[in-house]
């Protein structure tokens, strides 16, 4: 009873942070997609609804997460030799820290798409943590931008395209994704030390021996969710879908899926896990969690093999389930049954993942251009907007204002009156 109410605490305690306005991680609160918030401009442009606009030091496709009033971020400068942590001020774009983290000798080579600061740090009150993939996690007191702890015992590689899988924060524990070419497994830190918990391999190793290694590796954020009694870490390396045990990293159930390469973040409702399967042949799947060993011929409710995304994570509105492809098509389904209500272009190229808020999805694509399309069974493009040099990383929202990275800028975009 005592460990089922400090749970609940923490789970109200996590809410309310939602609710104040705080975006901790890749895709929000929820790890979803979802803003709270029904009120966020409809269009804008570099004199219309721009509230301010802050240069961020080096490259890095990393998203903003948001605490307060402090914007954070990583990055990275002489190509990829110095990793580093930025926080602006939420109100003004003013720059309050930028902080080496690690400093890398010979930096391995990145994909032109990729770049050495691309996953998204994970924030709560009083610190922040950032992963680098090979190179370490580290984490900050957020107030005042002092280390207080780093952990480079992280042994993998990224097969010459950099890092790609951003930190998920649980309890005590902060979950990492390691999948290399050779070495590839998931792991948990004390979030306190950086101390490292437990180590699971990925359980399909002797399936994938004698496989180029650019065929072995994934780049995936996993997502925690609650399942009967107890939470179970979804999480996709090269062709396995797994559910973890959180506590431990017993690996519970698995399915093979048929990629390598895997980025989107999966989403769950309707008792499903939604999921891309990665490079190769691209496909979506909608798969039951739960049951033991491997589950699947028995817990694939449905799969789509046209137009799934590489990049982009899924996102679920009520009854419907969108995604989006590199390429620019939008195609939304019934989440339940997988019927395709409608497969469009959108236009543009896209690693950005959509983001719903009220009835309205925000997709940013590579060229800088913004697109809202009314949720629903029926395609409606509703504004398009053009700021900034290109959309590599994911937007944030804080009250009624999207907090938006492109390339080499923050934007802070909200209704001015």
């Amino acid at each position: 009873m005592i460990r089922t109410g400090c749970y609940l605490l923490a789970w109200a305690a996590f809410l309310l942070s939602a609710r104040g306005g705080n975006w901790p991680q890749f895709r929000g609160p929820a790890g979803d997609g979802h803003a709270d918030s029904s009120h966020l401009p409809l269009s804008w442009s570099a004199s219309e609804n721009v509230a301010w606009e802050s240069p961020i030091p080096g490259q890095g496709w990393s998203s903003p997460v948001v605490w307060g009033d402090s914007v954070w971020m990583a990055t990275s400068t002489g190509e990829g030799a110095s990793l580093r942590a930025v926080a602006v001020d939420a109100r003004s774009g003013r720059l309050l820290h930028n902080v080496e983290l690690f400093h890398i000798t010979a930096p391995e080579p990145i994909h032109k798409l990729n770049s050495h600061a691309s996953p998204t740090p994970v924030i709560e009150a009083g610190r922040v943590y950032f992963f680098f993939g090979m190179y370490g996690a580290a984490c900050l007191d957020s107030e005042t931008g002092r280390v207080l702890w780093r952990n480079t015992d992280l042994p993998h590689d990224h097969g010459k395209n950099g890092p790609g899988s951003s930190p998920v924060l649980q309890g005590d524990l902060l979950l990492l994704t390691c999948d290399g070419t050779e070495q590839r497994y998931v792991t948990a830190l004390d979030k306190r030390t950086g101390k490292p918990v437990w180590r699971t391999p990925r359980s399909n190793g002797a399936q994938l021996e004698g496989k180029p290694g650019d065929l072995k590796k994934a780049y995936h954020t996993p997502l925690v969710i609650r399942v009967g009694d107890h939470e179970e870490l979804i999480t996709v390396g090269a062709f396995r879908l797994s559910g973890m045990d959180v506590k431990t990293g017993r690996e519970l159930w698995w399915i093979d899926i048929p990629g390598f390469s895997n980025v989107p973040r999966p989403v769950y409702g309707h008792g499903l896990v939604y999921v891309a399967t990665g490079f190769m042949k691209p496909e979506f799947w909608a798969v039951r969690p739960g049951g033991s060993g491997d589950v699947t011929q028995t817990h694939v409710a449905w799969k789509m093999a046209r137009q799934a995304p590489q990049k982009p994570s899924p996102l679920l509105v009520g009854e419907e389930v969108y995604i989006l492809s590199d390429n620019g098509i939008l195609t939304c389904m019934d989440a339940v049954s997988g019927q395709i209500h409608y497969s469009e272009r959108v236009g543009g190229e896209f690693s950005a993942s959509p983001l719903a808020s009220g009835d309205r999805i925000y997709l940013f694509d590579q060229e800088g251009t913004a697109s809202v399309v009314a949720a629903g069974r029926e395609f409606k493009v509703l504004a398009r907007s053009a700021l900034g040099d290109g959309f590599m990383a994911s937007p944030a929202v804080v009250d009624n204002a999207l907090i938006v990275r492109s390339r080499t800028r923050l934007y802070r975009i909200e209704e001015r009156h």
